[in-house]
């Protein structure tokens, strides 16, 4: 008999074990590889909802994801003598950046990972307090940050939300130099191609709306708005507005669908690419205020809403 493969998770971070299921399954740790060829190779901790019991939980899970090009300081417990900010992505999605003057940038979307990203950008930044100005971290890898586990849990303010900036390119890489010295050739170069697959993304700002965001994708705009309650209850408050006809923004702008990352669901909404983002806020402010009470309901569903949230759950996607 085939012996089975166990991943351990971590409580109440995660939510299911992958333990007993198919190595060649893909890794629930979203890398893409096969399990057996990822976190199956060891006994690492896989934990589906990272960011779980942060306040900033939505934000983060958005610029792991799909922001390009995002940065914003980091609401530390105990602030350090330096600035620490975490970016989207860093040259050569490093892990990890001590800049000259001694500020740290950690990134969020990185060449590789192990099954806790909280984790991760916890060693990260231990790493960044004891390296020297000038120094990144390719990958968080073993030997790196050792000692007690730390994880964002730790260190971030539970609270605290970041004051996220969208940038439309990625010249904050450079900090400009006082003698007016331009950037190495090659440093321009990777700037330059990474601006060009930046994606024009904006936020869309209205009362009760936090982590929605407008994509253009070149053929199509569409409205990704991360959420931050329990899979479950979201899906039901979804199907409710499904079987009413009330789940499109306006006649339009109809629903897509929902992917899940990192343990949150992102519903999807097709957009008119013609209409500027600042003129999505009183559709999606509506929408928002009937989720709101869609989700304070407590009857069991219908039928009809049986079927519905059956529906939506089978066009879910998560991301890999």
């Amino acid at each position: 008999m085939a012996k089975k493969t166990r991943v351990r998770t971590r409580e109440g971070a995660s939510q299911h074990s992958a333990s007993g299921e198919n190595p060649r399954r893909p890794c629930p740790c979203g890398s893409g590889k096969r399990y057996k060829a990822c976190h199956g190779a060891g006994d690492d901790v896989i934990v589906l909802r990272p960011f779980e019991g942060l306040a900033a939980e939505s934000d983060l899970v958005a610029m792991r994801e799909f922001l390009p090009s995002a940065t914003a300081p980091l609401p530390l417990r105990q602030p350090l003598d330096v600035p620490v900010t975490i970016v989207t992505v860093l040259p050569g999605a490093s892990a990890a950046l001590v800049r000259p003057d001694g500020s740290i940038m950690l990134g969020m979307q990185v060449q590789t990972r192990s099954g806790d990203l909280s984790a991760d950008l916890g060693k990260a930044l231990r790493w960044a307090q004891s390296a020297e100005p000038g120094s990144a971290l390719p990958v968080v890898g073993p030997g790196i940050g050792d000692g007690d586990p730390v994880r964002l849990q730790d260190v971030l303010e539970p609270g605290a939300t970041l004051d996220l900036t969208l940038h439309p390119d990625f010249s904050w890489w450079v900090v400009p130099s006082e003698d007016g010295t331009e950037p190495a050739a090659d440093v321009t170069a990777a700037i330059e191609r990474a601006n060009a697959v930046i994606l024009p993304t904006e936020a869309v700002l209205a009362d009760g709306v936090r982590s929605a965001y407008w994509v253009d994708t070149g053929t199509k705009a569409h409205l990704r708005w991360v959420r931050p309650e329990p899979e479950e209850k979201l899906l039901a408050a979804l199907a409710r507005l499904q079987a009413r006809g009330e789940l499109a923004l306006t006649e339009e702008a109809r629903f897509a669908g929902v992917f899940r990352a990192h343990g949150l669901l992102v519903p999807v909404w097709d957009l008119d690419r013609e209409l500027h983002p600042k003129e999505w806020a009183d559709p999606v402010a509506a929408f928002a205020a009937r989720l709101d009470a869609a989700l304070a309901e407590d009857a069991p569903l219908s039928d009809a809403e049986r079927r519905a949230r059956d529906a939506l759950a089978g066009k879910q996607i998560t991301l890999r």
